[in-house]
């Protein structure tokens, strides 16, 4: 699946000329375990051209914003540059987090990698424009909670990648839902798309209805998205690790603000003698 910008028709159940971006991945298989192990650190130049990619992708994105606001739509050289870092971003994220074994190619295409996005960028409400970042606070909420359970469970999900040589069915389908409902935040965030990020918990058929036998036997693992219930049982606990982490990252923050201070010498400053801060 390649990233498209020409729109077409939105998928049914969805408003018109809004696009939920849907993201490929395929089904877990087996995976080199040495690779498993040394994940990180083989994808160390990947981070670096990511970050510094993203820096970029920040200020293209302010312009972008204007330009939005003024057009309804963002202009398509923008929507080129956005909509390929995306890509290229969350072909490295899904390697670090072991969906696919395959090493991500330094390049916005990406031919022939097996992660794949893809977006159809078209008119925008101008006035969601104008408030888009106080709208996205509920998902970048959810996305950071989402990171910081991750995080704390990455080292579980790794240990069992590496000791099975394969990541089972329902740690893929929640680290996929994961790495789907990032994307799309980014996506909305980069005005990308009028879609709200959702379906965190996996894609289901319309009420009363069944998917369609093509789209059940898509080779693809994550589209549609279909979470059981260990999958969607291990989506909430990482949540919860998230709220938990993120309570406790705050708590340890505040602690050292009040104890950690630093007096005007530089020397670290005791409870005991920690200075008088007036406002």
């Amino acid at each position: 699946m390649t990233t498209g910008w020409n729109p077409r028709p939105p998928q049914p159940g969805h408003p018109a000329a809004e696009h939920l971006p849907e993201l490929d991945v395929p089904p877990p298989g087996p995976q080199r375990r040495w690779t498993v192990l040394l994940r990180f650190l083989l994808l160390l130049p990947q981070f670096i051209a990511t970050a510094v990619l993203g820096i970029a992708a920040f200020f293209v994105t302010v312009v972008g914003w204007f330009a939005a606001l003024f057009t309804g739509r963002l202009p398509a050289g923008i929507a080129d540059f956005l909509g390929g870092y995306l890509a290229y971003e969350t072909r490295v994220v899904g390697s670090a987090m072991l969906l696919v074994d395959r090493y991500p190619p330094f390049s916005f295409d990406g031919q022939g990698h097996p992660v794949r996005i893809e977006l159809r960028p078209g008119e925008l409400n101008r006035l969601a424009v104008l408030f888009r970042f106080v709208l996205m606070i509920p998902a970048a909420i959810v996305t950071s909670i989402l990171q910081y359970g991750l995080a704390a469970a990455c080292w579980v999900f790794w240990l069992i990648t590496l000791v099975l040589g394969r990541m089972p069915g329902p740690v893929f389908g929640a680290v996929a839902a994961v790495l789907r409902f990032r994307m799309r935040y980014q996506a909305y965030v980069m005005m990308l798309t009028s879609a709200y990020p959702k379906r965190l918990f996996g894609d289901g058929p319309p009420v009363g209805q069944a998917l369609a036998p093509a789209a059940v036997a898509a080779p693809s693992g994550t589209r549609p998205l279909l979470l059981g219930t260990p999958a969607k049982a291990l989506v909430v606990l990482l949540l919860v690790l998230g709220v938990l982490g993120a309570g406790t990252s705050q708590t340890v923050r505040i602690r050292q603000e009040r104890w950690g201070a630093v007096d005007g010498t530089g020397a670290a400053v005791g409870a005991g003698t920690a200075p008088i801060r007036t406002r």
